[in-house]
């Protein structure tokens, strides 16, 4: 042990206490996220309908760059 220097333990020492101390809030955060109510649930025929609206679209603008 005499070999590391006290400031280069004191550092190593912090940089684990941080690393522990974010998981953890990740992990606080995780199940606060997990707890949360879902939402209504998806309707698929809407999703489509807006990316084919959002596909034609996009296609009428090219046409109109030409």
């Amino acid at each position: 042990m005499s070999l590391i220097k006290p400031q280069i333990l004191a550092a190593i020492s912090g940089a684990i206490g941080a690393y522990i101390a974010d998981e953890e809030a990740c992990q606080a955060a995780a199940v606060g996220f997990a707890a949360a109510a879902p939402g209504p649930p998806l309707n698929l025929w809407a999703l489509a309908g807006r990316q084919e609206a959002m596909q034609l679209r996009l296609l009428m603008q090219r046409r109109s760059l030409r």
